[in-house]
């Protein structure tokens, strides 16, 4: 997939997306949600996903800023960004892309907690509390894991993820999946948060009091029509960087 690839130039109408996506990478840096030089976020600028922003490989997710995201063009001939991306990240990000219309918004990590239950051999998130409730049956499971995201693997799981926000990916990691940044990165926190809470309570060796399924679709369902709630979210996030790290916009 790298093979038909290229940097582009980067048009100023582009630039709120990558003020945005650097913002991201900051906040998953502050909350200890990424892992050295490792995992993506990447943020498609059309519908067909074939031309998206994604970060740079070699550059820590604390250094990001929103001129140093590449702006990926799948169609431009005769170039190549292996030197200047990881190729996993090109061939998963491309296939999620170009599989799901919704996938506007990409954020992979390998945040401690939702890969501990990556790891499990059951990996369901039981609607225990408020949070993992608003993933009530919107979490995609990948069983098939098979090495490192290249060629047919990447394809494979770019495939998995369907029509939900969250795609657990077995062995590996996490996947969120929206149509804007600001929902990726709430959808990212949270799930982390609702993954964090449910080892705790594990940990108790206690009994879990698990909820019905009813009143897991209900509370998911006041989630889902909560008033703005992930803009709201990430504006805040926007405001303390702009203060405390302003750079990230540079």
């Amino acid at each position: 997939m790298a093979a038909n690839a290229t940097l582009a130039s980067v048009p100023d109408k582009h630039w709120q997306a990558r003020v945005e996506l650097a913002c991201a990478f900051r906040w998953a840096a502050r909350l200890d949600m990424h892992e050295s030089i490792a995992n993506h976020f990447s943020y498609a600028l059309n519908e067909s996903g074939r031309q998206f922003l994604i970060n740079p490989g070699g550059r820590h997710f604390s250094r990001i800023r929103a001129s140093d995201l590449l702006l990926i063009d799948l169609d431009a001939p005769d170039a190549s960004t292996s030197s200047a991306t990881d190729p996993t990240a090109m061939a998963l990000h491309s296939a999620l892309h170009r599989n799901h219309k919704h996938a506007r918004c990409l954020l992979h990590t390998h945040s401690r907690y939702a890969t501990a239950l990556a790891c499990l051999q059951d990996p369901t998130l039981p609607p225990i509390e408020q949070n993992a409730m608003r993933f009530f049956e919107r979490v995609a499971v990948d069983d098939g894991f098979d090495g490192m995201g290249l060629g047919d693997e990447a394809e494979r799981v770019g495939r998995l993820l369907g029509n939900k926000p969250i795609l657990l990916m077995g062995n590996h990691g996490v996947l969120v999946a929206a149509e804007s940044i600001g929902q990726a990165f709430d959808d990212l926190y949270y799930f982390e948060r609702a993954c964090e809470l449910y080892f705790i309570a594990r940990s108790s060796g206690l009994p879990l009091r698990v909820v019905s399924d009813e009143i897991a679709r209900k509370t998911r369902q006041q989630w889902l029509e909560y008033p703005n709630f992930a803009q709201q979210h990430f504006t805040a996030l926007l405001q303390i960087l702009d203060e405390e790290e302003p750079d990230y916009r540079a």
